[in-house]
């Protein structure tokens, strides 16, 4: 799919691969709508989106807030005529202890990662296939396919996003409705900054191998073509994307180099 004059809708988009995102979409001269938690950010975007003389909407909300996102997605449906791309790519990671974190932050990771990405979907689904099909792109993880300390919840959402969309992505085949799952290893953003921690707190420290890793921009570069070329699923990143087939195909290594990652 090519993403000149399509519609794009991209959450969490006011940083990291989301932002990324958008400027990529920028560059196909896509029709954008963005989405995210900050508000004066987007503005920022869509104004910078104008300038290049594109076509930019804004909604902001937060995905563990069911009415606010049922609220976007009616005025996304009655002020667009069509959705052909939805980016979900909103969420937040963890870096706490499963023995230590409350089920509260268990619930809200899950809310956050998943049931916000499900409801879009369920919201636009039926005008992607009234419109004779469109295409979701899930931005998951590497711990979508296996766990890793201090993760717990986080990978049990990415597990979850993979699960679900796959699932869709074999129902929807008939209505011309493709899924790409986008697995993420190391991309140098601020997600291990931002992860939540056993109070709920910001962990405000940068991973050093997020410090290293490859560029958001690189990774958006990687997914729009995996777009083009209708890619079901893609990793993207350095050599710890080897890791997922370790645990595949020599899951005795896999779970002795798991073990020895200091949890503290």
């Amino acid at each position: 799919m090519q993403l000149t004059h399509k519609v794009v809708w991209i959450t969490g988009a006011t940083s990291g691969i989301g932002e990324a995102m958008f400027k990529a979409c920028c560059d196909e001269k896509a029709r954008l709508i963005i989405s995210g938690r900050n508000a004066d950010k987007l503005r920022l975007l869509q104004t910078e989106a104008r300038t290049k003389g594109l076509e930019c909407a804004v909604f902001p909300f937060e995905l563990t807030d069911p009415e606010g996102i049922a609220k976007s997605c009616q005025e996304v449906l009655r002020q667009f005529d069509r959705i052909d791309v939805l980016v979900h790519n909103g969420g937040v990671s963890q870096r706490a202890l499963a023995t230590e974190a409350p089920i509260a932050l268990d619930r809200h990771i899950m809310e956050t990662n998943f049931f916000g990405a499900v409801a879009i979907t369920k919201a636009i689904l039926p005008r992607m296939v009234a419109q004779g099909g469109g295409k979701l792109v899930v931005i998951s993880s590497i711990v979508g396919k296996f766990g890793f300390p201090l993760r717990s919840a986080y990978a049990a959402s990415k597990h979850a996003l993979q699960g679900f969309f796959d699932s869709l992505r074999a129902e929807m085949v008939r209505e011309n409705v493709s899924v790409l799952m986008v697995c993420p290893g190391k991309i140098a953003t601020n997600i291990s900054k931002n992860a939540l921690t056993k109070d709920g707190t910001a962990y405000n420290i940068s991973d050093k191998g997020h410090i290293n890793g490859m560029t958001a921009d690189r990774c958006a570069q990687i997914i729009v073509k995996a777009i083009r070329k209708e890619k079901k699923e893609i990793f993207v990143g350095g050599k710890e994307v080897l890791m997922v087939y370790i645990k595949r195909f020599i899951p005795g290594l896999f779970f002795k180099i798991v073990s020895k990652v200091n949890p503290t």
